[in-house]
């Protein structure tokens, strides 16, 4: 595999295991933000950025959807036209409204009105069924179950570097509001029936901080995307 390309202000490096456990030890000891540490080794790609926050965590975590919107982006412009990608509002992504893989995220803290020394949002996409039965799985699938043989890992993720730090300038120069409506025409599941938390009820959207809105008879739990933080 030749060497990666990133744009300008990331940086890639391979690692052996979990990419996402590898950025949040670099994170941990000081690294540059804009780190992408990824894993290719053909039935996975695994991949992870180090973000430096300059805002408090309940505003960052806007991180999360937005790498699945740079994401949806890259692979949109990489998959034939007929392939769709949707998003779960906890990190899950959609390929054609089946399971396929995800996003997670983890920072150096929980506070949701502290500034977090670091973030971390990483994703898991397999690339090849897990094993040679997918019929008994139907609501999981594979990047190249799903007619996207010919989509190339490293390519993939080149673009979703660039399609993300696309994302990111518009959201410190822009504000929020590009994102939700990006967001908004992206997600899966909205109107329908959801539990998170312990809450049950009805998806209406989120709130300007991206915190899930469930509608239980005449109450609207509102479930903060903090509390979908790994810990540290």
């Amino acid at each position: 595999m030749s060497e990666l390309r990133f744009p300008p202000l990331m940086s890639g490096e391979a690692c052996d295991g979990s990419a996402f456990d590898t950025a949040c030890q670099r994170a941990v000891l000081g690294c540059d933000a804009g780190l992408i540490c990824y894993r290719m080794d053909g039935t996975v790609l695994d991949a992870a950025l180090v973000f430096a926050p300059e805002v408090p965590l309940e505003k960052a975590m806007a991180m999360l959807p937005l790498c699945g919107i740079g994401f949806q982006n890259a692979l949109g412009a990489l998959a034939p036209p007929e392939v769709a990608v949707h998003l779960e509002w906890g990190g899950g992504l959609r390929i054609n409204g089946a399971s396929c893989g995800g996003f997670r995220v983890m920072a150096s803290g929980t506070d949701p009105k502290a500034v977090p020394d670091w973030l971390v949002v990483g994703f898991m996409l397999p690339l090849l069924p897990e094993d040679d039965r997918p019929g008994d799985t139907p609501d999981k699938t594979s990047l190249f179950a799903e007619g996207c043989a010919d989509v190339e890992a490293p390519l993939l993720l080149e673009a979703w570097a660039r399609h993300t730090l696309n994302w990111i300038t518009r959201w410190d120069t822009e504000g929020v509001r590009p994102l939700h409506a990006e967001w908004r025409g992206l997600s899966h599941g909205m109107g329908e029936a959801a539990e998170r938390n312990g809450k049950h009820g009805t998806f209406l959207g989120v709130d300007e901080d991206f915190g899930m809105l469930l509608r239980d008879d005449d109450t609207t739990h509102l479930i903060p995307l903090t509390t979908l933080l790994e810990a540290s």
